[in-house]
């Protein structure tokens, strides 16, 4: 895939840490044209940085809030100026809570479909002609929680079931349009995000996060905690070519975590 993306316009929410830093860092190395969008400018700053710093095209930045439709048009607007083009959409920004289910307070469950489900309906609908035109790909990083509800975290869960079923549901209108949509479930991955809520979790059992993370690796049987750079890797081949026949979809990356058939 080396220099497959080179002048591809990629787009990337929540692209300042994280699972969507790796995903922007690898587009980028693979000659793409970056757009990283989250609330932080600061964090933006440091990404867009560190990604130029090897060598890759600087990533344009838009510090955005996500949650709202002003924040999504913004980044849109940014993309239409700069480029007017978008050929991959991930869209990976969102941090739903965790917790005992009777402290989630009614904000919190707001907040947690604002950012990550509406987030990324919004941002959807506003690049489709864009994608549609470059016959491109749309990949949402979910979690694997919509598949597997857990007690402590039920509005993660509540929130990835509907962007799974939103994800199935655009991918028909991919089939109509040309633009192949997938979804990433990754499991628990090294980043700030799951260190969080390790500490939300323990908390609403009654445990430290240390104790909590133990008996979470040791529960799914895995031998480590996913990377972020694990994600990315999947990311960048369901963008390529050699993925065009991959519609719809949804794969999960936790080293096996996943109970069931599917």
């Amino acid at each position: 895939m080396a220099g497959e993306f080179s002048g591809k316009v990629v787009v990337v929410s929540g692209g300042s840490r994280g699972i969507g830093r790796a995903i922007a860092a690898a587009f980028a190395r693979e000659g793409a044209q970056t757009v990283l969008a989250a609330m932080s400018e600061a964090n933006l700053g440091k990404a867009a940085e560190a990604i130029a710093a090897a060598g890759a095209p600087h990533p344009v930045v838009c510090a955005a809030d996500l949650r709202t439709p002003q924040g999504c048009e913004r980044v849109f607007a940014t993309v239409q100026k700069r480029f007017n083009r978008c050929d991959v959409l991930v869209n990976s920004a969102g941090a739903t809570r965790a917790g005992a289910f009777l402290d989630l307070a009614e904000e919190t469950w707001q907040d947690g479909f604002a950012l990550k489900f509406f987030g990324c309906v919004r941002l959807c609908r506003l690049f489709w002609p864009m994608l549609k035109a470059a016959q491109g790909h749309v990949v949402n990083v979910i979690g694997g929680a919509a598949r597997t509800p857990e007690p402590e975290f039920l509005i993660g869960g509540s929130v990835n079931a509907a962007m799974s079923n939103f994800t199935k549901g655009l991918s028909m209108i991919g089939k109509r349009d040309g633009i192949n949509v997938n979804a990433i479930l990754p499991g628990m991955t090294e980043t700030e995000r799951v260190e969080q809520l390790f500490r939300d979790r323990a908390k609403a059992v009654g445990e430290t996060p240390e104790t909590f993370r133990a008996k979470a690796i040791a529960k799914d049987g895995l031998r480590r905690l996913g990377k972020p750079e694990d994600v990315a890797a999947l990311a960048l081949f369901l963008c390529s070519e050699r993925a065009r026949h991959v519609q719809g979809t949804a794969i999960a990356v936790d080293g096996g975590a996943t109970p069931g058939l599917y």
